[in-house]
């Protein structure tokens, strides 16, 4: 079973960053790194679920010319929205994925600590329907804490090896530590420097 909204709501009780994502290095290392694995310096549209308290939210403003977030938590949102009050183009929604999943299509989707909280079925949805609202030239990113995470359904390693199989797209990007997983799926799988014309 996937968990639940009330967990997440439990969490942000009393606690504006309960993940500690603003004092933690390993938290902006993390972030950086993220960044740093987008093969654009810039998306037309980016749809980041479990946005959070929209740190990652923030940094992900710049780089595109619409950034749509959602969590399942109201003070998330709440928080989120507040993270992006200066981004006009940027706007924060409450929904519980995969159901409420959003219309439109995606260059870019990012899937930040986020899927191991699915079970099997919820993730397989999820994954469909990224694969299924992104551009023809669409990414997806997915970054996940590796360790085991007590009441979540999945390990980073299931989540990364379904996204590969379900979304079937070349992996342009994939940094590896024994803390967390970071991919980046393409559907065109061309190198930076290919597209540069330095190949």
């Amino acid at each position: 079973m996937s968990v639940a909204t009330p967990y997440f709501d439990q969490l942000f009780a009393n606690n504006d960053d309960p993940w500690a994502f603003r004092q933690r290095w390993y938290e902006r290392r993390k972030r950086a790194l993220t960044l740093a694995v987008l093969t654009r310096p810039r998306y037309a549209s980016v749809f980041e679920p479990g946005c959070a308290n929209g740190e990652l939210s923030f940094e992900l403003a710049p780089r595109c010319d619409r950034l749509l977030c959602c969590d399942t938590a109201s003070a998330a949102v709440a928080l989120a929205r507040g993270r992006l009050l200066g981004f006009a183009h940027a706007e924060v929604q409450q929904s519980r994925l995969p159901e409420q999943w959003p219309a439109g299509q995606f260059d870019l989707i990012v899937f930040s600590e986020l899927c191991y909280y699915l079970d099997g079925d919820d993730l397989s949805a999820l994954v469909d329907r990224a694969r299924a609202s992104l551009t023809d030239n669409g990414q997806v990113l997915a970054c996940h804490w590796r360790p085991d995470i007590e009441g979540c359904p999945q390990t980073a390693e299931q989540v990364h090896t379904l996204l590969h199989q379900r979304l079937d797209m070349p992996n342009v990007c994939s940094h590896h530590e024994h803390d967390f997983l970071l991919d980046l799926w393409s559907r065109d799988g061309t190198s930076v420097a290919t597209l540069e014309g330095l190949r």
